[in-house]
């Protein structure tokens, strides 16, 4: 079953008369055209018989039909209304909650007679939530690239380099090895301002015997990377060295958990029954992880609050972490492929 037959059975199940996708990310994910619109109009409409149009700027309409979409387009200029080229009216429709904003859920009202809104992000969560063959192998390939991401940036740390310089110096030379976009802001921070778990990277200074903390991620093929490495650099203190350990044995104790069927909320449990135990568990201010595909961060959560099951198919990060002010913050996270019978780590720089 196609992802567009999959979206109309749910349509026909909720006797919805039709979805409306806003978000450019899930209209690329059921139609294979990537577009960022900014101000404009970018929607796919989808009645519940499954019939496809594609509301699109003009000026994408020629990218669209080079693309693999096969629906409907309705192209419109700057100063035209774009919904009065589609005379349709849809009383009851689903779209992204999370995404449609007041002003365009009030246009769909008054222009497509829109009685009733129900939400149709968990279906789209769903959908994106098991990754086919080629999702995995483009992932893979990310996992590889942000691997090859931190060896550059550990090759390149010396006494008195700045966080930029680091950053810099890995975005630039990635590029070389086909990179043309990371998965989010890089992060390199050094000693204990990497106690901020979101720190941002400026002009702290390496020196020696400090961790530094490397929290990256590219883009192969739309697919996203999200790794973290932490880092000795000379000969840290014996307490960062501790929570080094930790870390690591947390980390180590949630993966090796990770099977179809166990839930989700019992990976976090693990990790951080291991760090509570060794008296840091206020230091680990944040969820275990989260789902991963053609964002850095979606569905599912990896939390203690998440009863759903690990299903093979299912790509997530396992990221603990502890933060002691003016010591040290250690995270470690790894890419994890949930497997037929455990789990394959996309993810391989050396811990």
């Amino acid at each position: 079953m196609t992802k567009i037959e999959q979206l109309t059975k749910t349509l026909q199940e909720q006797q919805a008369d039709a979805a409306w996708v806003s978000d450019p990310i899930n209209i690329f994910y059921l139609t294979g055209f990537k577009s960022e619109p900014h101000e404009r109009l970018f929607a796919l409409l989808v009645t519940k018989d499954g019939i496809q149009t594609l509301f699109v700027p003009q000026l994408d309409v020629e990218e669209v039909k080079a693309s693999p979409y096969e629906g409907n387009i309705i192209g419109y200029l700057d100063t035209e209304n774009p919904y009065a080229k589609h005379s349709a009216k849809y009383p009851k429709m689903l779209i992204e909650e999370t995404h449609l904003t007041v002003k365009r859920a009030r246009e769909l009202e008054a222009e497509f007679g829109v009685q009733s809104f129900e939400a149709l992000d968990l279906t789209l969560k769903t959908l994106r939530n098991i990754k086919t063959d080629a999702e995995v192998n483009a992932m893979r390939h990310a996992a590889k690239l942000a691997d090859k991401c931190v060896e550059i940036g550990v090759a390149y740390l010396k006494p008195g380099v700045t966080e930029r310089e680091v950053v810099n110096h890995i975005e630039n030379e990635i590029k070389k090895h086909g990179v043309s976009e990371m998965s989010f802001d890089t992060m390199v921070l050094f000693g204990d301002h990497a106690a901020a778990p979101h720190g941002t990277p400026g002009d702290r200074t390496l020196q020696n015997d400090e961790y530094v903390l490397f929290d990256l991620g590219v883009i192969y093929d739309h697919y996203c990377s999200d790794i973290t490495r932490t880092i000795a650099f000379g000969q840290p203190s014996d307490e960062a060295n501790h929570i080094y350990n930790i870390v690591k044995e947390a980390e180590q104790a949630a993966i090796d958990a990770i099977k179809p069927g166990v839930t989700i909320r019992t990976l976090d449990e693990i990790a951080r029954g291991v760090i509570e135990k060794a008296g840091y568990g206020e230091y680990f201010p944040h969820r275990l992880g989260h789902g991963l595909g053609l964002e850095a961060h979606e569905y599912q959560d990896v939390s203690n609050t998440n009863d759903n099951l690990l299903e093979a198919g299912m790509v997530i990060t396992i990221e603990p972490g502890i933060y002691v002010p003016n010591v040290a913050g250690v995270r470690i996270e790894d890419d994890i492929l949930v497997t037929a019978d455990g789990y394959e780590s996309l993810s391989h720089y050396p811990k």
